[in-house]
């Protein structure tokens, strides 16, 4: 779907806006299109559908968060005080008025409000390619919806349509497992639809669905239904791991083998600023995540430089054996970098470890001025890799596996060994956990797989029972009229 996002200024007015104080609500604007009679043909279908995968691009937010949150990686950024709103995640100090969790809990309403424009109107036109568009759009509410639910528990659950202003008053948190019953039937829903290849990358496939499905069973330690949902991709033989792990995050090795569902972005496109980055139509998390070199651009070697911001601590890096393949192609050790390369400067700025998140450096490309926020990689949100650590760890705890753990787990370390079976390691759940970890570093699940498996000690300011959700925005509670209880541990 990249270089096809930059879309619909008619759904900007016809949905909502992520930056209204009324997030999810609809609010009609004088002069401007119906919002009642905009499906009139497949087309127009298919434009909203954009409009409801637009939103997955402000998903760096999530990426970067999901890393600073946990004991991978420090904030890091220009100064201590730099983006305060993530140094108090970084530091477990955020309180309900953080701005990068209101920005989550807004861009996520964003995209479900987008969803359920199409589902309100579903039955306007018919066309033959209308249960698979139905279904990619029940798979993003589905996928939205995961994310709200991980961050801040009880959620509102919003489905059939829009809402008005006097609605979005009264209506309450709806308990967690509810949003979970309907986040599972609206993926069970779509896989019935969806076809397991789509002749344009990025789209939901039947592979995403089932796999997110699984996510989602997992999270709740449902083990059989999760190890079920990912026997069904792994039976599909749809994907494969990638025999290099150091080319899975390369611009030009995008929508591989590996990748079950990949986060499209484009190159050369601007779109936003740092004001709205939520219009940015490259990869954030790549510009802010990267180096600050200095000095002459032509003495940076292929890179671009960055705002230095999620820098991995040592602890981390020394996990890793040095014959692991993941180890260079996870970390960018500037310091060995640089004496390599005698004329480059760069900047050490704030928590300064040395090392950089590799998987998404950024690149010298054909950008608009500023390649920090048009940085064009995909995120690779989920992994064939990730789907075999995940079906390991559901089947060691399944009462009726379905796949044997031990070879799950085998398959992923064999790739990160070159093949060498003498690295191979039991497959406890200590194992299993420790594999994800050096699997998927950078990534931006580790907070989240903290969490679920409540292994939080390693974290430093952490709470149990407060930090295990974040808190509801305050603003947000304020628009519901002040009839909402906050999460624990935090004050309205």
């Amino acid at each position: 779907m990249k270089n096809n996002i930059i879309k619909l200024m008619i759904l900007a007015a016809l949905t909502i806006s992520v930056n209204a104080c009324d997030d999810y609500i609809d609010i009609s604007k004088e002069g401007q299109q119906n919002t009642e009679n905009f499906f009139n043909s497949q087309q127009d279908y298919e434009d909203a559908l954009i409009g409801t995968y637009d939103l997955l691009g402000t998903n760096y937010l999530i990426h970067i968060l999901g890393e600073i949150a946990s004991d991978n990686a420090l904030c890091g950024g220009e100064r201590p005080t730099d983006t305060p709103e993530w140094q108090q995640i970084d530091d477990m100090t955020h309180n309900a008025d953080n701005l990068a969790l209101r920005n989550v809990w807004k861009w996520m309403y964003a995209g479900i409000g987008r969803a359920n424009y199409i589902v309100e109107f579903q039955n306007q036109v018919d066309f033959d390619r209308k249960p698979e568009l139905l279904a990619e759009n029940l798979f993003l509410r589905a996928f939205y919806y995961f994310q709200l639910v991980k961050f801040f528990g009880d959620v509102p659950l919003i489905v059939d349509g829009r809402i008005s202003v006097e609605g979005a008053q009264s209506i309450g948190r709806t308990p967690k497992a509810d949003v979970y019953d309907k986040i599972e039937q609206d993926l069970i829903t779509a896989t019935n639809s969806l076809p397991w290849i789509q002749a344009q990358p990025g789209r939901a496939t039947k592979g995403a669905a089932w796999a997110l499905l699984g996510k989602v069973y997992l999270f709740q330690k449902e083990y059989d239904k999760a190890a079920d949902a990912f026997d069904k991709v792994i039976k599909s033989k749809q994907y494969r791991l990638v025999e290099d792990f150091g080319t899975i995050f390369l611009n030009n090795n995008e929508n591989n083998e590996e990748s079950v569902f990949e986060i499209q972005y484009s190159i050369g496109v601007e779109g936003g600023n740092y004001e709205q980055l939520e219009y940015s139509e490259g990869n954030v998390a790549a510009g802010y995540m990267s180096p600050r070199f200095t000095g002459e651009k032509v003495n940076w070697g292929p890179y671009d430089d960055g705002n230095t911001f999620s820098t991995p601590v040592p602890e981390l890096v020394d996990l890793y054996d040095v014959a692991d393949t993941r180890l260079n192609a996870t970390f960018f050790n500037i310091e060995a970098y640089a004496a390599q390369m005698p004329e480059l400067k760069f900047d050490k700025r704030n928590e300064y470890t040395g090392y950089y998140n590799f998987k998404y450096m950024v690149y010298k490309e054909a950008n608009l001025p500023d390649t920090r926020i048009t940085h064009g990689n995909n995120y690779r949100a989920i992994r064939y890799s990730d789907v075999l650590l995940m079906a390991a760890e559901a089947n060691l705890q399944a009462t009726s596996p379905k796949g044997d753990p031990q070879t799950l787990l085998d398959e992923v370390r064999d790739r990160a060994f070159s093949g060498d079976i003498s690295y191979r390691v039991p497959a406890t759940l200590e194992n299993i956990l420790q594999e994800r970890r050096l699997e998927l570093a950078g990534e931006g699940h580790r907070f989240f797989d903290q969490v679920r498996t409540e292994k939080t000690s390693t974290i430093p300011g952490f709470e149990v029972n407060k930090h295990d959700l974040f808190p509801i925005p305050r603003l947000e509670i304020e628009l519901a009229g002040n009839t909402w209880s906050q999460n624990p541990g935090y004050s309205n």
